[in-house]
């Protein structure tokens, strides 16, 4: 039975509108403030320090956010683990309403962060962020006289495709008695599905701040918080059956800047590509040697729709594929073919429309002789394949993905390609790249001292 406490959150709960709280997290405080502004007028009601933007500025991010919008909520989305008394009393001196504090922090970090926000005028969200038993957790900290509960899915949570907790949330909401926020993933198409479940508060950072229209996208979001169905995909989260959508919305530079420049294959061009073509597929490997296309020619029997021939022949001069191979292979579902080697006929494969990258291309084909092997690891351009790792292919260049990180790797490549809308926009304003990222502020303080000439003739270094 809900105690009459309970019950009575519950009922007021049902009977207000959830609060739409905007998530700054970004490393720039003058871009962050034009967001928020935008938001606002789009419908947000709380303004979020985002945790990158309180390691960036500090404290006064939070100050210059209060000075700017004086009658809205303003978060410090410090996540204490810590002395919870002491940040509590700094993030609220500096104006902040709400601080946040790790749901894995002691009892006693929580219970001084609590007084600290009584005696300066803040309350305390406890953020359940990998927290084992969130529903256990949440009704301790209600106990310890907290003001909010957020069910916290992380980034990186996200980027592993991992399933919204909607479950958890409606659990937490009908056993705790203080309003109860949720971030992580939220986008248009699915905030009224949260507040459906009795989120109080909705807390969303990418699918506003990353886009080019950041009214229109705050006002999506408030709109699907009110119960109106908006189709949107921005922010979408794929999983491991979304792999190919995923791969082809994005270049093969978004994925080398999301996967810090793993995977990518040196000295493989694209022969046969119109503009705009991107190649996406899952390897189906094959090894042979000089000329001999007995086993490339052989794989195309155990093409699946959607593979991508891989072939290694170990840079080989004398071509192992061509036009007539291209079409069996085409006809078998295969999305291209990569040839560390030769390939020819190239005038006929573009024709054709079939993507085909490879290190040379010559004129000259060698005799099948059946040396090699098909499905097993290969080496193209220093990188390692096995049959089913994902091949991405564009005017850029060539990447393996690892099959085992494809869905992680595909997730934060879309948002690098998201974010870089928001860039764009803020180019056409006016800015310039190196405004917008702030270069200048955040290139790396120097470990040493420079010296000057008249120094430098004189310097003896230690010994």
């Amino acid at each position: 039975m809900l105690c009459a406490r309970k019950r009575l959150y519950r009922d007021l709960n049902r009977s207000r509108m959830a609060e739409l709280q905007l998530a700054l997290d970004l490393m720039q405080l003058n871009r962050s403030i034009i967001i928020a502004k935008e938001a606002v007028e789009g419908g947000a009601d709380w303004i979020e320090v985002g945790t990158p933007l309180i390691k960036s500025e500090g404290a006064e991010a939070v100050r210059a956010l209060r000075r700017e919008f004086p009658g809205r909520k303003i978060v410090a989305d410090t996540k204490t683990m810590d002395v919870g008394g002491f940040e509590v009393e700094i993030m609220a001196k500096a104006g902040a309403d709400i601080v946040t504090v790790l749901g894995l922090s002691d009892d006693s970090t929580i219970e001084e962060a609590v007084m600290a926000g009584r005696k300066y005028g803040a309350e305390v969200m406890v953020d359940m962020i990998n927290v084992p038993d969130k529903l256990v957790r949440a009704k301790q900290a209600a106990a310890l006289g907290v003001g909010y509960i957020c069910l916290h899915m992380g980034i990186d949570t996200q980027m592993k495709g991992e399933a919204p907790p909607v479950d958890i949330l409606k659990a937490i909401v009908a056993e705790v008695p203080v309003p109860v926020a949720v971030a992580g993933g939220i986008t248009a198409a699915n905030a009224g599905d949260y507040v459906a479940a009795g989120a109080s508060i909705v807390i969303v950072g990418g699918a506003i701040i990353k886009t080019g229209d950041i009214r229109k996208s705050a006002s999506d979001v408030k709109a699907a918080m009110s119960g109106v169905k908006v189709d949107s995909s921005l922010a979408k989260k794929y999983t491991e059956d979304d792999l190919f959508a995923a791969f082809s919305k994005v270049s093969t530079c978004n994925i080398s800047d999301a996967y810090h420049k793993q995977g990518v294959v040196f000295g493989l061009l694209p022969q046969s590509l119109k503009h705009g073509q991107r190649m996406v597929g899952r390897a189906l490997t094959v090894q042979t040697t000089n000329g001999d296309w007995a086993k490339p020619i052989e794989a195309i029997d155990r093409v699946k729709e959607g593979d991508i021939i891989v072939v290694d022949v170990g840079g080989a001069p004398v071509a192992v594929w061509g036009e007539l191979a291209s079409c069996s292979a085409m006809v078998m579902g295969a999305h291209g073919v990569v040839i560390d080697g030769a390939i020819r006929d190239i005038d006929d494969i573009r024709e054709m429309g079939f993507p085909a990258f490879s290190r040379t291309v010559a004129p000259c084909a060698g005799e099948p002789k059946g040396y090699g092997g098909i499905g097993i690891e290969i080496t193209i351009g220093g990188q390692r394949v096995r049959t089913g790792d994902w091949i991405i292919g564009d005017e850029s260049g060539l990447i393996v993905v690892p099959k085992e990180h494809a869905v992680e790797v595909a997730n934060r490549a879309i948002d690098v390609h998201e974010r870089e809308d928001r860039t764009r926009e803020e180019i056409r304003r006016g800015s310039t790249l190196s405004k917008v990222n702030e270069l200048a502020k955040w290139e790396p303080v120097k470990r040493f001292r420079i010296l000057r000439a008249s120094e430098a003739s004189s310097y003896i270094p230690h010994r």
